[in-house]
Order: structure tokens, then C-alpha cells, then sequence
């Protein structure tokens, strides 16, 4: 069985990669695609059972542990372990580094791809395009949400810059997932606003930590098919006019993996838009 991205050209031997939410989605496809190139991953994940408006099989996939993800790393010939981590709680970075540390050595390719994703309004409610109840915003769906997609994602940057730097480390890679943009995301306004906050630290690292050899950047995929796009979502795709592709996963960590890459040592302080 090969995994994904091991045709890819990029070496990435003697690295080590911690990547969040990768049981299923970007995360697991970007978790095979570092392992392809000869990254040891740490795959951190958090189980999740959702309402169950929530589509098939993005519900499902959400609630399923790191298994699948490491057997098919392992079979393909990779070096890989899994750690079940709540990113809301703030001491599960420095947890999820020592585990790495131990099992792989030191993680210098950080890659913030977990969320806390709901759908929120400040509207009355309703159902948002895929059929999921939409909340109104308040102090629990704004930290649901915050807690891992920006403090979360926040600290996890902290704490690779802090044992980056207490090694005197010249090499290092951080990428973060967003979505939404500066106008807002309608239907999930906390969502977006906290993917703002991770791509601003994320900018932020990118100036403070270039002097250490660490590159920061974002991705912003284009509508992905993680398992809840449905014929209404793809017409809407089809009919707009900012919107071009619906891409599976392994696309979004293909370009991932070239940011992890020498390839793209010179890249940083970037929000990637792939379309």
C-alpha cells in the first residue's frame, strides 16, 4: 500500500512533523503526505461526537481515532505515532511536544490544522448549507471555537518557538489551515474570526522567529471534500463565480508539503490561496 505523497519530490528525511486534527480530513491526508516524503509524524487528534445533523461521513470520520492514519503510514514503510490531545486544555502542547520529543525526536515542522469548527450567527438560527443547525453566537460557541482554533493554535506556535530557539535550532516549518477571510464568514462568524486571529499569529511568527531559520505560513484551500459536501454545495461551487474547484484532501496537503519543503525556504509571512 503506498501513501499518498510519496511520489512527491520533496525530502523531508531527519524531520519530525506534529500535525493536529489529522485522524481524518487535511490533517490525515497531510500526515501521509510528510510521512511519503520521509517525515516522522506525530498525528494529534481529538475524537469528537457530534449533533447528528452533522453529514455523513464528515460525523463519522470526526469521531474515529488515529488508526487508520498510522497504519497506512506504517505500511507504506513510514515512521509514525498518534496522541489523542484536547487543544482547549493549554497545557496539552507542552504534552504533545514531550510525546514527539520521546517517540520521534524534536519536531521542527509544526503544522495547525485542528478546529473546534461550529456553525454560529447572529442571526436567529436556522440551517447553514449543509444542513447543520446553526447556533447563535454566544460566550460557548465563541470559546468552542477559540479556544483551539486561535489560543489553541497560538500556543502550539509558543511552545515550537520556545524549543526551537533552547536548542539553537536553524531550521523550522509552521503552516496553519484557514478559511473565511477579512469580510467575515456569515453562518460561521466565530469560525472565521478565530481562523483571523491563527492567520495573524501565524504572520506574527513569521517576523519573530525568521532570525532562527523558521518559516510561517498559511494555507487557505478552496472547498474541500473532507466528507460533507453535497450536491447543493457542489451546484453552488458550479454557479459562483469565486469559487473553482472542489479538491480532495490530497491536494490541500500536497501544497502543504511543499512549504515543508527547501523548496520553499524563502517562502514566508504568506496566506496561500489554492483555487
Amino acid at each position: 500500500m503506498q501513501v499518498p505523497g510519496a511520489s512527491l519530490p520533496y525530502d523531508l528525511k531527519g524531520h519530525v512533523a506534529l500535525i493536529t486534527g489529522a485522524n481524518h480530513g487535511i490533517g490525515a491526508a497531510t500526515a501521509k503526505a510528510l510521512a511519503g516524503c520521509g517525515a516522522s509524524v506525530l498525528v494529534s487528534f481529538l475524537r469528537t461526537c457530534d449533533p447528528e445533523d452533522f453529514p455523513e461521513p464528515y460525523r463519522a470520520n470526526r469521531a474515529k481515532g488515529a488508526g487508520e492514519v498510522i497504519a497506512a503510514i506504517r505500511a507504506s514503510g513510514g515512521r509514525a505515532v498518534a496522541m489523542e490531545a484536547d487543544l482547549r486544555d493549554a497545557e496539552a502542547p507542552a504534552r504533545l511536544f514531550d510525546f514527539a520529543e520521546a517517540e520521534l525526536g524534536p519536531v521542527d515542522i509544526l503544522v495547525n490544522n485542528a478546529s473546534g469548527w461550529l456553525s454560529d450567527t447572529f442571526t436567529a438560527g436556522g440551517q447553514n448549507a449543509v444542513g447543520v443547525k446553526m447556533v447563535t453566537v454566544s460566550a460557548a460557541s465563541h470559546d468552542q471555537v477559540f479556544s483551539v482554533d486561535a489560543r489553541g493554535g497560538a500556543l502550539m506556535i509558543a511552545e515550537f518557538a520556545r524549543r526551537h530557539i533552547g536548542r539553537q535550532a536553524n531550521w523550522g516549518r509552521i503552516i496553519g489551515l484557514t478559511s473565511g477571510g477579512p469580510l467575515g464568514f456569515p453562518n460561521e462568524v466565530s469560525y472565521g474570526a478565530a481562523k483571523a486571529a491563527l492567520e495573524n499569529y501565524t504572520m506574527a511568527a513569521a517576523f519573530e522567529l525568521a532570525p532562527f531559520g523558521i518559516t510561517a505560513n498559511i494555507v487557505y484551500p478552496p472547498v474541500t471534500d473532507t466528507g460533507w459536501v453535497n450536491d447543493a454545495i457542489r451546484e453552488y461551487v458550479k454557479q459562483s463565480s469565486s469559487l473553482i474547484h472542489i479538491v480532495e484532501t490530497e491536494d490541500v496537503a500536497a501544497m502543504i508539503a511543499f512549504l515543508a519543503s527547501d523548496f520553499a525556504r524563502l517562502i514566508t509571512a504568506n496566506v496561500v490561496h489554492l483555487r
